[in-house]
């Protein structure tokens, strides 16, 4: 098929923004666009597959550089596929390993809300226990990812 989807099409048909399909090919996820006589970007079937692919990746965790390695691989059908397996459990891995953090969590939380007294904030367990980590009974809860 010749290159006919916009972007709009393109990213309609993968289910994501047009942000999403200029970020991919901006980081070189997707190749670059072929362009009409009015520049406009241009796309193959196959970039839908590619971007379908990346989000389906994405959704299940992977990072950028392990999906960058993933689409390397699809991209040579004939090799062997132990450089996947490996990706997918070192991805595995990394989601047991949250899933172990977030569980112990999940108990401290409960252990904090279940000793509350429900009096007053001098005498909280909550409070005593977010300014005292050694009040925990787990070492490690989780990062706090998202703090810069």
């Amino acid at each position: 098929m010749a290159a006919n989807l916009t972007i709009g099409r393109l990213a309609e048909a993968a289910g994501c923004k047009i942000q999403t399909v200029r970020y991919y090919e901006q980081i070189g996820m997707l190749p670059r666009a072929a362009r009409s006589q009015g520049n406009q970007r241009l796309y193959e079937r196959s970039d839908v597959e590619r971007v379908r692919f990346i989000r389906h990746a994405r959704e299940l965790g992977f990072p950028l550089p392990a999906i960058r390695d993933l689409l390397s691989l699809a991209d040579d059908p004939e090799q062997s596929c132990q450089a996947a397996d490996e990706i997918a459990r070192t991805q595995l891995h990394q989601v047991e390993n949250r899933i172990a953090r977030l569980l112990a969590l999940k108990a401290e939380l409960e252990r904090m809300v279940r000793e509350c007294s429900g009096g007053r904030i001098a005498t909280c367990r909550v409070i005593e226990v977010l300014s005292n980590h050694s009040l925990c009974q787990a070492e490690r809860h989780g990062p706090a990812e998202s703090d810069p």
